[in-house]
């Protein structure tokens, strides 16, 4: 028996995180032996081999997203529930960089800052869809355009619209226009209001005078990634025993793996 297998054998549920390329290998394996998954994200960048799989794989997986278990998540359905965005009109999102791939992703540059596995698009912009999908309904209507500038790296650039649900989407992506490692906002505007998650964590309500105020019990994403990631394991059990949880599943990550690649696409000749 090999390594892997032996893993695989004593797991009840497989974590896969090696890069993409590699995923559905391993999760068929893990499937095969009985294990469920918990797959990094994206699935693959085969779309074609990312759509057989979920065809085939049933409920046994889910994948990394962690917006599926935040707390400024949680708070930010809470206010649309509860109607302080009213009907929604508009969503924005956001996402810069210094450089990609971020300083401490240097180890795994080689395929991070590739264009067949990595790039900000699959590994940042991702999660935003993500959200978008969860909060707001399906993904569809792009248009898309990426820059590739330096031929063997990833995108510096993108610019998309769309609709999650019936919401008008604009994304907007850089790298290098910014001296942040890490910048990002989610924001969504409505008839009654305007909400908006900041930096991966801090949900905020727009003032009547245009500033963001964050949530009463809003915390900077170093000290909620932790809690986010109890939640995701507190998930992972409950898939793995069959019960119900609020993980990210194999048919949302593929129509996030979609978008993606479509974006990505727009600007591949």
């Amino acid at each position: 028996m090999t390594e892997a297998a032996s893993v695989v054998a004593a797991s009840a549920c497989v974590y896969i995180a090696s890069p993409p390329a590699s995923h559905l290998g391993h999760a068929r394996a893990a499937l095969a032996a009985g294990r469920s998954v918990f797959c990094e994200k994206p699935l693959a960048v085969d779309l074609a081999e990312a759509r057989d799989f979920v065809a085939t794989a049933g409920e046994r997986g889910a994948v990394n997203f962690p917006f599926a278990s935040s707390l400024g998540v949680a708070t930010l359905a809470q206010w649309i529930a509860d109607g302080a965005v009213g009907t929604p009109r508009r969503l924005t999102i956001e996402v810069a960089f210094a450089r990609w791939p971020r300083g401490w992703q240097s180890d795994a540059a080689g395929w991070l800052d590739a264009p067949q596995e990595g790039g900000f698009t699959r590994e940042v912009v991702s999660h935003f869809l993500f959200l978008s999908r969860r909060l707001l309904g399906p993904l569809r209507e792009l248009q898309a355009q990426a820059v590739f500038p330096e031929p063997g790296r990833s995108e510096r650039a993108v610019d998309a619209t769309f609709r999650a649900g019936a919401v008008p989407v604009v994304l907007r992506g850089r790298v290098g226009e910014t001296t942040l490692d890490d910048h990002n906002t989610w924001t969504l505007e409505g008839e009654a209001g305007t909400i908006r998650l900041r930096d991966w964590a801090i949900a905020e309500r727009q003032e009547r005078d245009g500033t963001f105020a964050p949530a009463p019990d809003a915390i900077p994403n170093e000290r909620a990634r932790p809690i986010a990631l109890r939640r995701q394991l507190e998930g992972v059990v409950r898939m793995t025993r069959g019960e119900p949880h609020a993980l990210a599943t194999l048919g949302e990550a593929l129509e996030v793996q979609e978008v993606v690649e479509a974006i990505l696409a727009g600007g591949r000749s």
